[in-house]
């Protein structure tokens, strides 16, 4: 059991070492050549191009200005300048709304720590029970301060009853205007955004196979028969996993590529050369220029070739289509409402952001989804069983006199009183926090194979599946076992009607270990944060042997963004902490209150300076946290219910059951309310936006903008690194041999014909190569282009495989 002193070894620990992280960012942040780690934000905002400490050559990599050095805590006040509406506009409505948590934190259990201090602790300190079963039991002076000091029968538990009541309202109101003041928050950030795909798309899934048509073709005739007014196109889901595999190897080519041409400008005398064999070791000497030129070409071919393999093969359309209407009232009509009599067909719900859709997830049936979500459930629960056994480990550390009462030989090991208080001050948390760095990636994976279509579901998922396992190890385990280690003495040798009576007094006293992990992880941990040590050192290792180009140099910045499915559990785990302990063991909470203003600084620093969020889902994990603060509360209140009941308060124990029932209403009031804001898109609200649009937006227009929203990914690489885009023609000419259109690929602008008069010239587009492509045909010729290289005209027929090469250009349709 960690005595006062423990608690402050711990204290000065993770005091200097948050101290040390501090200094050591503020120092490192300041040198030129860190810059890119510190402010990856700016950068990738276009606002900063160059480190602004950066003079002569020694200034590009040392900050040779000493002032700047004495003012080394001068990143805190511009952190917090930066109103709440200018943050929206520079990260984005998502890192506002998760900075406001903190702020929700403060607002809860600043007064709460200051009546409870006031109030609570003088009122603990009174009866000195735990003076007298001192003999039996092993305490604490921080034990001392909390409800187990209050002997039982006691009318002093009507205070914590009284308090209990004040902390629930007052957590509830805060929770309801932060609810109110989140949802019109989304509601304005959604109303004020300009127009973008997500309002015009509906992501259907399980589409069914019909024999005698195509998926696109099925997509489109259903649409059109049941959303005739309003549907204007759609974009199919295609397996494209090879083409992946050559775009990332183009890639790769390509950079090579950058870099030996950027290095010939330096050093125009010498070309450079490399070695065609294994790792450029031995093999023939060629000059590097041309043979990635030439690598390139080949793959290009390939490239060109295996897209065009996927858009004629119906098999690599997946069962799933994103459709996208000419308004936006008319998507909300279909996402909001039952597509078909079967309702595992035709299922339809909002299409995420483009850059938020988990694309490998799209092609997956219904009865799949159902079977996977099932085993996923059971491997989460097995996972949370078996991470009891190293949470048991854990509070073995944190409770040596349980051990040394049963086995005596430890004692030698642990009697020195420096080595102990670093065993049960700082050891304990420190192990929990390592026990738990590998399990968001598990989590992660898990909810991959659940079937989640977008990455803020798979991180909001993510997040449920660390909270529950939190609540389960880390909290409930943590009292469990470390009871029963406590305890250990008493459990053995007195009879079995006394274990009750140590369990409810034993409680509280967990305190003490959390106060030590509170330290480790939201003290030091947090400033460990802000000091970016791993990014920093990757940055370094990259740029020193990696990076080549200007490209590669942007890949090297990594800024990250928040990560959501462990901050979040993180930060329900001390609000559970807080609210269950608040009446239990008061003196935890200034320990809560160092955490959340501290957190507040430096995540405000993060999302301006560094996080670049993938997405923006408009605050859709609001409605998670306001549940799980809730749910902390209900636990408070029967915890407080079951301590009681071993304390023989048999009069006072009935006015607390009132309190979860009413906590439950406010939840169930609170979600009725303001849920349906983060599920729903009202069609009042659409239909206003669309009658705003009406008047300078044409279906024509916007079927442009929509065409190309939900291209897969793959192929939009395709086109960033300057290919030939393949486009098909949608309707085949009269009496041709090739198949269906429809079969092959989605009705977008990108797909369809359009054709060119005799004496129209073709358009070009110029590759980095000076290779220009032509795309070609004659009707019933859908797959033959043709490209430029050196004043030579190249025919590529992509069914026989042939080239030849002309003199002459060949104008037709264009493609």
């Amino acid at each position: 059991m960690a005595t006062l002193s423990d608690i402050g070894v711990s204290a000065f620990i993770n005091i200097l070492g948050a101290f040390a992280f501090l200094l050591a960012f503020a120092l490192l942040r300041i040198q030129p050549i860190n810059d890119r780690v510190y402010f990856p934000k700016w950068y990738i905002t276009g606002k900063r191009s160059a480190p602004r400490h950066a003079g002569n050559f020694v200034g590009k990599f040392v900050n040779l200005n000493f002032k700047t050095y004495l003012t080394f805590l001068n990143w805190m006040p511009p952190a917090m300048k930066m109103s709440e509406s200018k943050i929206i506009e520079h990260a984005g409505l998502d890192s506002a709304v998760f900075l406001r948590i903190y702020t929700l934190g403060l607002k809860i259990f600043g007064p709460t720590a200051l009546v409870a201090l006031l109030v609570l602790i003088p009122v603990n300190v009174s009866d000195g029970t735990l003076f007298f079963l001192g003999k039996d039991l092993v305490v604490s002076d921080i034990d001392k301060l909390s409800i187990s000091n209050i002997k039982p029968k006691s009318w002093k538990f009507f205070v914590h009853i009284a308090m209990e009541y004040l902390f629930t309202f007052w957590t509830c109101f805060m929770l309801y205007k932060e609810y109110d003041r989140v949802a019109a928050m989304r509601l304005k950030f959604l109303a004020s955004q300009d127009k973008r795909a997500e309002q015009f798309t509906v992501l259907v899934r399980n589409v069914p196979h019909e024999s005698k048509r195509s998926i696109t073709d099925s997509v489109e005739n259903f649409f059109k028969k049941n959303h005739p007014d309003h549907y204007l196109c759609h974009q199919a889901v295609y397996n494209a996993n090879k083409f992946a595999k050559l775009v990332r190897k183009r890639a790769r080519l390509q950079n090579w590529l950058d870099y030996n041409q950027l290095k010939f400008e330096r050093n125009p005398e010498k070309r450079p050369t490399k070695k065609k064999g294994f790792l450029g070791l031995w093999g023939e000497k060629v000059d590097s220029i041309d043979y990635y030129k030439q690598q390139l070409k080949e793959l290009d071919r390939r490239l060109t070739m295996e897209r065009e393999g996927i858009l004629k093969n119906s098999k690599s359309i997946m069962p799933a289509a994103f459709v996208s209407f000419n308004s936006r009232c008319g998507a909300a009509v279909c996402a909001q409402t039952q597509q078909s009599k079967n309702p595992t067909l035709w299922l339809t719900n909002w299409a995420p952001e483009p850059r938020d859709v988990y694309w490998n997830n799209l092609s997956i049936s219904f009865f799949s989804l159902s079977l996977r979500k099932l085993l996923i459930s059971v491997a989460v629960f097995a996972l949370v069983f078996f991470y009891m056994i190293p949470i048991t480990f854990v509070q073995s550390l944190a409770n040596l006199e349980g051990l040394e009462k049963v086995a005596p030989f430890l004692r030698p090991l642990i009697e020195w009183k420096i080595i102990k208080s670093f065993l049960q001050g700082f050891l304990p948390g420190l192990a929990l926090k390592v026990f738990l760095l590998v399990l968001p990636a598990i989590l992660m994976f898990m909810s991959k194979i659940e079937g989640h279509v977008a990455l803020s579901v798979l991180e909001r998922r993510t997040a449920a599946k660390y909270y529950y396992f939190m609540l389960v190890n880390v909290f409930l385990g943590s009292i469990v076992a470390g009871t029963a280690f406590q305890q250990l003495h008493a459990f053995l040798h007195q009879s079995a009607t006394q274990i009750p009576r140590n369990i409810g007094v034993s409680i509280p006293m967990k305190a003490t270990f959390f106060i030590t992990y509170i330290m480790v992880d939201g003290w030091a941990g947090i400033a460990g944060e802000i000091l970016r040590l791993k990014p920093l050192v990757i940055f370094h290792l990259k740029n020193m042997f990696l990076v080549k180009t200007e490209r590669d140099m942007e890949k090297a910045m990594d800024p990250g963004s928040v990560d959501f499915p462990e901050t979040l559990p993180s930060l329900q785990l001390y609000f559970l902490l807080g609210i269950v302990y608040a009446v239990v063991t008061p003196i935890l909470l200034p320990f809560i209150l160092v955490f959340f203003a501290f957190a507040h600084l430096v995540y405000r620093h993060q999302v301006i300076n560094v996080y670049n969020q993938r997405y923006e889902s408009a605050a859709a994990f609001w409605p998670h946290v306001h549940a799980r603060i809730i749910a902390s509360l209900v636990i408070s209140q029967l915890l407080l219910m079951g301590l009681l009941s071993t304390k023989k308060a048999a009069k006072s124990t009935p006015f607390l059951v009132v309190l979860p029932l009413l906590t439950l209403a406010f939840h169930k009031y609170c979600k009725s309310r303001f849920e349906p804001a983060f599920r729903k898109y009202p069609v009042e609200e659409a239909m206003e936006k669309d009658l705003q649009n009406r008047s300078s937006e044409s279906d024509a227009n916007l079927k442009a903008y929509l065409a190309d929203a939900y291209l897969h990914p793959i192929f939009r690489s395709f086109e960033e690194v300057e290919l030939d885009e393949v486009k098909v023609d949608k309707k085949p000419p009269p009496n041709s041999s090739s198949p269906p259109l429809s079969e092959l690929s989605s009705p977008s602008p990108t797909h369809h014909a359009k054709h060119h008069e005799e004496d129209e010239p073709s358009q070009v587009s110029q590759t980095s190569h000076n290779v220009q492509h032509y795309e070609v045909g004659q009707p019933g010729d859908l797959f033959h282009y043709e490209y430029e290289q050196s004043n030579h005209i190249y025919h590529y027929d992509v069914e026989s495989h042939h080239q030849h090469e002309s003199q002459y250009h060949h104008n037709g349709y264009h493609y």
